[in-house]
């Protein structure tokens, strides 16, 4: 491989990795001694001194990072151009699956009294639940919330959950509104 497809191929794989790539992985990945590899990698490293991210090692492996000067903007563009809210719908799903889980569909749409396929699908797309398995009697795929749920919420796990019963509006009908939760 010649070094600009090396290095083009190595930019290609860096831009779609979640965490730092080996330079053992990348040359077994392009069937390149790793020499090479080690050599396309500084070099390339070098080459984004001028912008506005950098190739870095870190942890035993490679990827990109946007530089510390930028912080600002890549912040305000993270928090503020890319952040929507749930609806009040998505929200109400969520909780039914924080404290059911794991929980069929059904069972969610049972309980809020309306179709919640949509919904799930976003909470699904948004990575706050998951597929978690399949309910043996029914064949139904069961739902439960993601790590990504708890780090957005601050908890550690699902059980750090606050009890409902304060939040209950009608009092009268909690025994009947914990039973269907509970059910």
């Amino acid at each position: 491989m010649s070094e600009l497809d090396l290095n083009g191929s190595i930019e290609a794989i860096l831009m779609v990795v979640d965490e730092p790539v080996t330079e053992m992985t990348l040359a077994h990945v392009l069937e390149s001694p790793i020499e090479e590899v080690v050599k396309s990698l500084a070099s390339l490293q070098t080459q984004y001194d001028d912008r506005g991210f950098s190739l870095r090692q870190v942890n035993g492996g490679w990827r990109f990072y946007s530089r510390p000067e930028y912080h600002a903007v890549v912040e305000k563009f993270v928090l503020d151009g890319q952040q929507s809210r749930l609806t009040q719908a998505a929200l109400e799903t969520l909780a039914v699956i924080a404290y059911r889980q794991p929980v069929s569909r059904a069972r969610v749409s049972a309980i809020r009294g309306v179709n919640v396929e949509a919904v799930m699908k976003t909470l699904v797309t948004r990575g706050l639940v998951e597929e978690a398995g399949v309910e043996p009697e029914t064949g139904a795929i069961l739902y439960v919330t993601t790590s990504y749920f708890l780090e957005r919420l601050g908890l550690n796990s699902i059980h750090d959950l606050p009890a409902l019963a304060p939040y209950l509006p009608d009092l009268d009908r909690l025994d009947e509104v914990l039973s269907a939760l509970t059910d």
